[in-house]
């Protein structure tokens, strides 16, 4: 008898899209900078400060993305003149980076993000698009502040977004690996 021996693991040399959560991706690349990471609206918007305060992560989720995939500029925060006393006192803000925004579209197991240029750039000019990468995903991913994890409704301890790219595959040991059929009657073990 065999004792049943630890699972392995394969470290992938570029991340991948999981399946399963490539709708869920797009979505969240439609909630996020994808230049800083941030979240493109917070509680200054009155609609956002509402669907935030939503309970259940997966309605919270769909309020948030229903809110922020029509926003195309990462709002950057406006400076003030700390020298000019006549200035009003700004408030902090949400330290946007400024970045225009792309729209994503899912083609099979591809996301693509076109970006619109600005308004006042040539009628004959194309928007650029171009394939949004797993590890380009992953990177803006990574930067995501637990913060905005929460209010996009995913539970830090459990669930981050740069989770739903795969880039190490778990290997199980032979015990546990289903035999292959090579024709009707012969079986094979890896």
């Amino acid at each position: 008898f065999l004792a049943p021996r630890a699972f392995g693991h394969i470290e992938l040399a570029k991340p991948v899209f999981h399946i399963g959560f490539i709708a869920k991706i797009k979505k969240v690349c439609e909630c996020i900078c994808m230049h800083c990471g941030k979240l493109l609206l917070d509680e200054t918007n009155p609609a956002m400060a509402q669907a935030i305060k939503i309970r259940d992560p997966k309605k919270r989720f769909n309020a948030v993305w229903s809110l922020c995939k029509a926003k195309m500029i990462c709002e950057a925060d406006v400076l003030s003149n700390e020298n000019d006393p006549n200035s009003a006192p700004v408030t902090q803000g949400r330290g946007g980076c400024g970045h225009t925004q792309p729209t994503v579209r899912r083609d099979g197991l591809k996301l693509w993000g076109t970006w619109k240029q600005n308004k006042n750039f040539e009628e004959n000019e194309q928007p650029e698009r171009r394939l949004l990468t797993p590890s380009e995903i992953l990177s803006v991913f990574k930067h995501i502040s637990p913060d905005d994890c929460f209010r996009l409704g995913f539970n830090e301890d459990y669930a981050r977004p740069e989770w739903m790219l795969i880039t190490v595959l778990a290997v199980p040991p032979p015990p546990v690996r289903p035999s292959i059929a090579f024709n009707d009657t012969a079986r094979g073990e890896l």
